[in-house]
């Protein structure tokens, strides 16, 4: 799970608060070609990531609740601390 928060963490700075990145872009580049296993702990690091404030959890352009229920595509991007 450590190397997917990194891989959140990385990717979600280099992409700027403006920008956004899906869970299946932090598995793909941690897992290859089995990305796909990946998946779920990928959003639990999200959630992880989102409750400590390092990142923020987006859904149809609004942010949620990282404790929240949440059905469907997610994104993640850096929080904007400007």
């Amino acid at each position: 799970m450590s190397e997917l928060r990194a891989a959140i963490l990385r990717m979600t700075r280099e992409r700027g608060p403006q920008s956004s990145i899906c869970p299946s872009d932090a598995a793909r580049a941690v897992g290859g070609e089995g990305w796909r296993e990946l998946m779920d702990a990928a959003r639990e690091a999200a959630r992880e990531l989102a409750r400590a404030g390092d990142v923020e959890i987006t859904q149809k352009g609004e942010v949620v609740e990282p404790d929240a229920t949440w059905r469907g595509p997610i994104r993640i991007r850096a929080r904007d601390d400007s």
